[in-house]
């Protein structure tokens, strides 16, 4: 949409520019929670331990497809009965951050994973870097989206752009992918591990800026 306004006796053109683009991700996210559980403490303490060591270890075997992991939420409990306080077991479990730069080999890593004792896989969101050039590739798509409406409306007054008055950033957005996946995991050791393709999403990006033109006087009214 398009406003004509007089300023200190000095027309203007105000414009929206807009784009939406869709562009392949740059980033794959995979949360990865072990668990432990037994009547004795001790145990489910050691067992948690263990798994978190070989969960690194496995991770260790993909370091280069590997953007960066993260430990995010701990927790050790007792499960008690319903009545009163007596505890039945403790509970304990540790939920890492996988995020991908390469996803050459992210199928065979997801496999993998779900293929580890009491160990469950959420994933992968895809997402774009928060400072991926395609956010301000798709900033300057939008001012020249504004700039090429705003011409065609002098144009059509028989004006030309004199200078930008005031341009305004409406908003950018990036699509953070599909609510992630989550696979039943199930003790290691089982049969021939099966192949898995992983087709990325693709993000939609979209940017608008609003920008108000100065313009010479129209030539051509109604």
């Amino acid at each position: 949409m398009a406003n004509l306004a007089d300023m200190t006796d000095t027309p203007t053109v105000a414009v929206r520019g807009e784009v939406v683009r869709e562009v392949e991700p740059e980033l794959a996210q995979l949360t990865v929670t072990i668990a432990a559980r037994d009547k004795d403490r001790e145990h489910t303490l050691r067992r948690l331990a263990e798994r978190a060591e070989a969960l690194g270890g496995l991770l260790d075997r993909y370091a280069e497809v590997i953007d960066r992991r993260e430990t995010g939420r701990v927790s050790v409990y007792p499960e008690v009965k319903r009545s009163g306080e007596r505890v039945r077991a403790y509970v304990g479990s540790i939920s890492t951050t996988v995020t991908f730069s390469d996803f050459t080999q992210l199928g065979e890593v997801v496999m993998v994973l779900a293929d580890q004792d009491q160990t469950s896989v959420f994933g992968p969101s895809w997402s774009l870097r928060p400072d991926s050039p395609t956010y301000g590739e798709a900033r300057r798509a939008a001012i020249d989206d504004a700039l090429g409406r705003a011409r065609e409306y002098a144009d059509a007054l028989g004006s030309r752009i004199v200078r930008l008055v005031e341009l305004t950033d409406s908003g950018l957005s990036g699509d953070r992918g599909p609510q992630p996946m989550a696979f039943g995991m199930r003790a290691a050791g089982g049969p021939q591990q099966p192949q898995l393709e992983l087709d990325p999403q693709r993000q939609t990006v979209y940017a608008a800026v609003e920008a108000r033109f100065a313009i010479s006087e129209p030539t051509v009214l109604g």
